[in-house]
């Protein structure tokens, strides 16, 4: 099982590397995941308990406890953090801007008050700043709690580091005290005077402030990249009215159950997952798919919880509920996808597993070789100490998760669900993208493509009357792709028979017979003069039907499962990024040739099996190639699982979740070179992350040492080294927040519309509107006549008043623009 646990107590990488070390440990832990930045921790096991990682954690020098379903979202524990941090930042201010006046104040010309000033004032100078150091230290006491609890544990963090650096200037002062009072018993000006000036109050709380201040940007740069999982829940509705023994009354949607019966009014979010049973309308399901475009449903339609209803009223049964609905397991798969490691993580975890003894045994070399070498005891002390805080690695652990976190939420905005780190990863490398025909490249189910009228005494109305009536007795796929065309009112149909290639029946008196040349040869029917045109249809990838009434061949109607509008771009795409695209299909070769042909796709194998699918896989990683399999979940589930990333397109079914490491919400085939984009940007981005990080304690270290004092006479205080290593976790936070500002880039544009138009009745008229809609600016247009259906692509917000009076104009009436 798996089981998400929020961890507490966490503040750099080494307690990230400690918690993941003591979890993993256990028998029966398959898999442990741990991200400082969202503190929560993914644990696979069995054979375990729950019991048994908390307290595994809490061995480590952490807290743990389960994240239980009413628990608050990552978005808000953030926002929590932020207020807490907020008020200890602003309390140590408040006590540290005196105290850094009273300590540096009189180096830089400032009058201090009287009972302060001078030789007899000198315990009193001392005293008061060990008052204001006191409540600085109080407020920010979790540091030492937490830094000499994991360094007792043999498992330093960068809280050990500050509690080190910290409390050693603070019992410095204290020593410093004592020294000034025996001073001023002794009368010994000189000893009074060397211990108030190298006091280290105000370093002891300058560190722990600025530290603070860093934690303080660094909360609100985490607010900012789990904008996406916030804005998911806050998405969700919270209450729903619902018909129960004829009354309408409103429950909150935890209340729900499978068959409740949910009415949505306009305007409304639908609650669950469920079916429609009444009433039509137009829903936006930007939630959960990332496209804008409302999308029709009505009765019998499923609908996807989440979903904004935006103009008409209907009631639909509950399917799924609770966490069982599509719009909490995008919720779930983001917020685990944001918490996972990326494999390029793994260097930094080593390297802060042995950064902080490191850095400890660095510190004391330094405060000894500079004794050694003569310094005074206050100067060698203040040169480790500054070692010890400078070399902090937050930056070091946040460089990789900020840019996690960001880029799957940037991904889920697009309609793109990583399932985790490694798949945001890895798809940056794939060389070859796997295309599965069906519902990929296609749309999945049949459509009449052509009718073409072969006797001048049937119109097309007529032929289609005839087809649908004969039709509507079969089950058979094409038979469903012919009746959706069929008008009110059809002929009856007597002795209605199912053949070998086709059907049989007798409409008005006549034996009417629809299907392929065989079943048309074997009845005596001539098929001669029309087979050219029955053979042209069937290389374009179609399947094609002679129908036929009183022996006499009537019409060819052809059915094709049609490719969708965006598979040419996508390849295009692809193609453009020196990315292979090979198209592997259970269709027959001429079909798949066809779809080549027309895609412009390097590749394709046909007559392929599902379960042969994977073995075409693994050809092709023994090839060195890093191939993404592009399907639907279901059938290509085996390939899927082989693939080096398995990319789902579909509607976010359960299946399509479970079986591939990517999934398209929106069934948009231009969104796998989208995420490989993204990949892309969010590896640059933790590169320059992990660059930064590295290059600052590289630098920071020896200077922080001391290793330009003698010969530039540069030294880090322990106050500038707090500052530095603040300054430079809120840099890599920064940085990885510029991954927001990634654009899907499709084409030519992001926006599609449908327009459904009257009046042309002729390949005349689809040729004109298609012409003037692209002469527009900034549009694409397809018409297609046998739908009365214009596809328009727009690379820029045109209105739809724009589009609706050019094709007004030219003598067709627009019905509806979707």
């Amino acid at each position: 099982m798996k089981e998400i646990f929020t961890v507490t107590g966490m503040t750099c990488s080494a307690c990230e590397n400690a918690v993941f070390k003591s979890v993993s440990k256990l028998s029966g832990v398959k898999n442990v995941s741990v991200s400082l930045l969202s503190n929560s921790m993914t644990v696979e096991f069995e054979n375990t308990s729950e019991e048994e990682i908390i307290k595994a954690v809490r061995n480590a020098g952490y807290n743990a406890f389960l994240k239980g379903k009413k628990e608050k979202t990552p978005s808000h524990n953030i926002d929590d953090e932020t207020k807490k941090v907020k008020t200890r930042l602003i309390w140590s201010i408040v006590f540290t801007i005196p105290l850094f006046y009273i300590s540096m104040g009189h180096m830089m010309g400032l009058p201090l008050p009287s009972f302060l000033s001078g030789y007899e004032n000198s315990l009193s100078f001392v005293f008061t700043q060990f008052l204001l150091t006191i409540p600085v230290v109080i407020l920010n006491f979790k540091f030492y709690k937490v830094g000499f609890k994991t360094l007792f544990h043999g498992k330093p963090n960068m809280d050990s580091l500050i509690a080190i650096g910290s409390s050693s200037s603070l019992i410095y002062g204290i020593f410093a005290i004592y020294k000034i009072g025996k001073g001023l018993a002794l009368s010994d000006h000189n000893l009074v005077h060397s211990y108030s000036m190298d006091l280290y109050f105000e370093s002891a709380a300058m560190i722990l402030t600025l530290i603070t201040l860093g934690k303080f940007l660094e909360s609100r740069a985490k607010g900012k990249t789990s904008e996406a999982i916030s804005k998911l829940i806050d998405m969700a509705p919270k209450n729903a009215l619902v018909r129960r023994n004829g009354e309408e009354i409103e429950i909150p949607v935890e209340n729900l159950q499978i068959g409740d019966i949910i009415i949505v009014k306009p305007g409304e979010a639908v609650a669950v997952d469920g079916e429609i049973i009444k009433g039509f309308s137009y829903l936006d399901q930007s939630a959960i798919t990332g496209e804008s475009v409302p999308v029709k449903k009505s009765v019998g339609d499923k609908v996807i919880g989440a979903s904004i209803n935006k103009n008409g009223y209907f009631e639909f049964r509950a399917e799924k509920v609770g966490e069982d609905t599509t719009f909490s397991q995008i919720i779930r798969l983001v917020e685990e996808a944001s918490s996972s490691k990326a494999p390029i993580s793994r260097l930094a975890d080593k390297i802060s597993g042995i950064f902080v003894p490191a850095v400890i045994l660095i510190a004391i070399i330094t405060t000894a070789i500079w004794l050694i070498s003569g310094a005074n005891f206050e100067f060698a002390f203040s040169m480790g100490i500054s070692v010890l805080v400078i070399s902090c690695p937050c930056a070091l652990g946040l460089a990789t998760p900020t840019a996690i976190m960001v880029g799957t939420g940037k991904g889920a905005e697009n309609g793109i669900l990583f399932k985790d780190g490694t798949a945001l990863e890895y798809c940056h490398k794939i060389s070859t993208v796997v295309l599965d025909k069906t519902g990929t490249i296609t749309k999945g189910h049949p459509e009449v493509t052509d009718i073409i009228s072969l006797d001048a005494s049937f119109s097309k109305e007529e032929i289609i009357k005839i087809s649908c009536s004969l039709e509507k007795h079969s089950s058979h796929p094409i038979a469903s792709a012919i009746n959706e065309k069929a008008p009110e009112i059809l002929y009856e149909v007597k002795e209605f028979e199912v053949k070998d290639g086709g059907i049989k029946g007798i409409i008005n008196g006549k034996i009417s017979i629809m299907g392929n040349i065989n079943l048309m040869i074997e009845n005596g029917i001539e098929t001669a003069s029309f087979e050219n045109q029955f053979t042209l249809l069937a290389e374009e990838g179609k399947t094609p039907i002679f129908v036929s009434l009183d022996k006499k061949i009537i019409a060819i109607i052809a059915v094709s499962d049609p490719i969708k509008e965006t598979s040419e771009k996508a390849i295009s795409h692809l193609d453009n990024m020196n990315i292979k695209t090979i198209m592997l299909t259970g269709d027959n070769e001429k079909t798949a040739l066809a779809i080549k042909n027309k895609l412009g796709i390097k590749k394709f194998i046909a007559n392929v099996l599902p379960q042969d699918k994977e073995k075409h896989i693994r050809e092709l990683q023994k090839e060195k190639e890093t191939v993404a399999m592009v399907g639907d979940g279901i059938n290509d589930a085996p390939a899927l699982a082989a693939s080096d990333i398995g990319i789902a397109i579909g509607n976010g079914t359960d299946i399509a979740i479970e079986s591939a490491q990517v999934v398209l919400m929106k069934g948009d085939l231009r969104d796998v070179p989208t995420a490989i984009k993204l990949s892309k940007k969010v590896i640059t981005n933790i590169k320059e992350n992990l660059f930064w990080a590295f290059i600052y304690n590289v630098i920071g270290i020896p200077v922080a040492a001391g290793v330009l004092y003698s010969s530039m006479g540069i030294k880090l205080s322990p106050t500038i080294a707090a500052a530095a290593m603040s300054f430079s976790s809120v840099c890599v936070v920064l940085n990885a927040l510029r991954i927001k500002t990634f654009k899907a880039k499709k084409g030519e544009n992001n926006k599609m519309k449908k327009i459904i138009i009257e009046g042309m009745s002729c390949p005349h008229c689809s040729a004109r509107v298609e012409k003037i809609l692209n002469e527009i600016s900034g549009v694409s247009a397809k018409v297609n006549l046998e739908e009365k259906t214009a596809y328009v692509e727009l690379a820029e917000n045109i209105p739809d008043e724009v589009l609706k009076s050019v094709i007004d104009d030219a003598g067709y009436k627009v019905v509806e623009i979707i």
